[in-house]
């Protein structure tokens, strides 16, 4: 079956380790199925992956992606949750130490087909598409774990996202507004604040910028470069939830800050099948879809990564095999 894989890893350039090619059927062990793919969505988890973070060279060749919607043998239409948990385990399968991503330990999505354990799968409603679907199981997940799970946003609270238009930010910008939030926006890209406003953003600041007003929680993404201003933008008991370092993972953690307004540094990993299947409902009933950049066939994969690796996103990549 035609798949997009990795055949090789390299820290400084990982897109000379994308390969577009056959590849085997997938296995499938006990207590597993398989999903015909009708759309798949890329993940900056796919780049880390070439550059070999959370991927060894000894499980190469790798079929990338984490997130699908498609069919299952009989003919029923879902959506793929991308965290693998041991069998035994029956808790938020995030915190399993034994947990893994698909196209980590196993074979990912970016491919005809992909084996997934049945536990793994969540009904797709008919109001969303195949491409709307695929977008929901890494990123939006994510931001939905950030934002109900960990900060318990609630209508009325304000919310400043640090960074603008990549598949996380549009999702926590766009979930938080259609749950009541105010939602504030940190970019360093002017020409972004539109597009941003549009998704329901009510104030686009500069990066790094002095905010009107303290706000209630701070979503993290972007890491060292936004860390003090995210942590001297918060009120006293405020909430900072940490879901990723793409800029570093060392700042200054201003303790004194930290004890002084009782501050809550929560870190924040994906999300439960449960909390997917809640998501789902949410955009099924609320009419919220996610922010798809470009829908490309699977054959054009090394576009849409390149793309992602400029920077020239806003939203998520799609790919149909």
């Amino acid at each position: 079956m035609l798949a997009a894989y990795a055949s090789t890893l390299d820290a400084a350039d990982p897109l000379s380790g994308l390969t577009l090619g056959e590849r085997p059927e997938p296995a499938v062990p006990d207590g597993w199925t398989t999903v015909t793919v009708r759309a798949t969505a890329l993940n900056h988890h796919d780049l880390w992956s070439l550059r070999g973070v959370g991927l060894d060279a000894s499980r190469l060749p790798m079929i990338l992606g984490c997130d699908a919607a498609g069919v299952t043998d009989d003919g029923a239409e879902v959506l793929v949750h991308a965290v693998v948990s041991d069998p035994d385990w029956r808790d938020d399968e995030t915190l399993d130490p034994k947990r893994s991503l698909l196209s980590e330990r196993f074979q990912g999505t970016f491919a005809a087909r992909v084996a997934v354990p049945r536990r793994n799968l969540v009904p797709k409603p008919a109001a969303l598409s195949f491409e709307e679907a695929a977008c929901l199981p890494t990123a939006w997940l994510t931001a939905y774990r950030m934002l109900f799970t960990q900060a318990q946003v609630v209508p009325g609270q304000t919310v400043l996202v640090q960074g603008a238009g990549g598949g996380v930010s549009t999702a926590l910008v766009a979930l938080g507004a259609a749950a009541g939030a105010r939602v504030w926006v940190t970019s360093r890209d002017p020409g972004r604040a539109a597009r941003v406003r549009s998704l329901g953003a009510d104030e686009v600041f500069a990066s790094g910028a002095r905010l009107p007003a303290r706000v209630d929680a701070v979503m993290e993404t972007v890491g060292a470069a936004t860390w003090q201003h995210s942590l001297r933008s918060l009120r006293p008991g405020g909430t900072l939830v940490v879901s990723g370092a793409t800029s570093g993972y060392e700042a200054p953690t201003e303790l004194n800050r930290l004890f002084f307004l009782q501050l809550r540094v929560l870190g924040s990993t994906m999300g439960t099948r449960d909390e997917l299947a809640r998501l789902v409902a949410f955009c099924e009933r609320t009419g919220l879809r996610p922010v798809i950049d470009r829908v490309l066939p699977l054959t054009e994969a090394e576009d849409g990564f390149a793309a992602l690796d400029r920077g020239e996103v806003f939203g998520k990549v799609v790919f149909t095999p």
